[in-house]
């Protein structure tokens, strides 16, 4: 599967077998995406064959929202009507906001960035030590109440 956007063609979805229901003459395709978005341009990121797919797709990528396509078939399989639904995510009671935020400084170059997850922090380490040879990032911790903390060693123990 592949990050697509407004410029996705058919023969990119029909990879992948679809829902066909018959409605009226023809038939009904239906896909469904992940997006971040309900702008004109968004991410998306698909196609699944069920809601279930999308969902957990968008929930790992921190995407709000799915997309449903519907596409309804003439008799020689031509695309006669495109419907695009969107489906907000409601928000899981099980995951609320942590109050830990990470921040990452470049020891070399003071560069630093803020980051919700420490997933993000080590990705934006690696790709700013991969293009800056010789620097160094430091990863700190920040609590609600407890201040800024430097985790020491976070590259020897990351997974």
């Amino acid at each position: 599967m592949k990050l697509l956007y407004d410029g996705w063609t058919r023969s990119t979805l029909c990879d992948r077998s679809s829902a066909k229901t018959e409605v009226g003459m023809g038939f009904k395709e239906t896909f469904w995406m992940a997006c971040d978005s309900t702008e004109q341009l968004r991410a998306e990121y698909g196609p699944f064959h069920t809601r279930a797919e999308a969902e957990t797709e968008a929930r790992k990528l921190g995407f709000g929202y799915l997309l449903r396509y519907e596409h309804i078939l003439g008799p020689n399989e031509e695309i006669e009507e495109v419907r695009c639904v969107f489906i907000e995510l409601p928000e899981t009671p099980s995951s609320p906001r942590s109050s830990v935020t990470f921040h990452t400084r470049c020891a070399s170059c003071g560069e630093s960035a803020t980051h919700e997850f420490s997933w993000q922090a080590e990705v934006w380490a690696d790709i700013h030590e991969f293009e800056h040879s010789r620097h160094k990032v430091r990863l700190f911790e920040h609590a609600v109440g407890e201040g800024l903390r430097e985790i020491g060693d976070w590259r020897g123990h990351a997974a």
